[in-house]
């Protein structure tokens, strides 16, 4: 009886761990795809991390710059900005020159001291 429960459990372990071959190689699949997968999670995660510096850098730089533009308002307007006068003078400057040459054309031709 011996022989034949000794002979039972070998036939079971052989049937056994020829069954679990199949699980094993899946099993081994699964674990290097949970390895790369991770991996690639870490990656992204660090990413995110860096990512997530950078915007709360570049909100306290926008903020800073808000506050900066919100006091520059009364110093810009403090100072006025240059006029356009000596463009206008320039114009009427040479209307009057004009206005001259005309007077002096109708004087010469007319023989007018004075219109």
């Amino acid at each position: 009886m011996k022989v034949s429960h000794v002979s039972a459990l070998a036939v079971f372990l052989l049937f056994g761990s020829a069954a679990c071959d199949p699980s094993k190689e899946e099993l081994e699949k699964t674990k290097a795809q949970l390895a790369t997968t991770s991996t690639e999670r870490d990656n992204l995660k660090s990413q995110l991390d860096q990512a997530n510096a950078k915007v709360s850098s570049l909100q306290s730089e926008v903020s800073a710059l808000q506050a900066k533009a919100a006091a520059a308002p009364p110093a810009a307007a403090a100072a006025p900005p240059p006029e356009e006068k000596p463009a206008a003078k320039k114009a009427a400057g040479k209307k009057k020159e004009s206005a001259k040459a005309k007077e002096e054309t109708k004087k010469a031709t007319t023989g007018a001291a004075s219109f």
